[in-house]
């Protein structure tokens, strides 16, 4: 029964991680999604200076956009970190 309880406790510790990850990221998701585009007018008087558009309009045109997709793939490697960490991990299929 030791198993059974360690068990018991590892999954809920990871759990416990994974939605405190998820909120995380639920949090920042909202961030670049709303509130962001909720300042575009202030945020047009800052000028990129690279690239001479406003910041307001990068922000709703693009950036939001490349936020999210390096949310996914910094999601997807703490999830995986957290599962290696309790020991529930997918093993890769080319390793034997």
């Amino acid at each position: 029964m030791p198993d059974s309880a360690d068990l018991k406790q590892r999954e809920e510790a990871h759990w416990r991680k994974t939605t405190r990850l998820m909120l995380t990221h639920l949090v920042l998701w909202f961030f670049f999604g709303y509130v962001v585009h909720m300042f575009v007018v202030p945020l047009n008087k800052i000028i990129i200076p690279v690239l001479g558009f406003p910041l307001g309009f990068y922000m709703a045109a693009q950036g939001s956009l490349i936020a999210f997709v390096v949310m996914l793939f910094v999601f997807a490697k703490q999830q995986e970190n957290i599962d290696r960490e309790f020991g529930f991990a997918e093993e890769d299929e080319g390793s034997n």
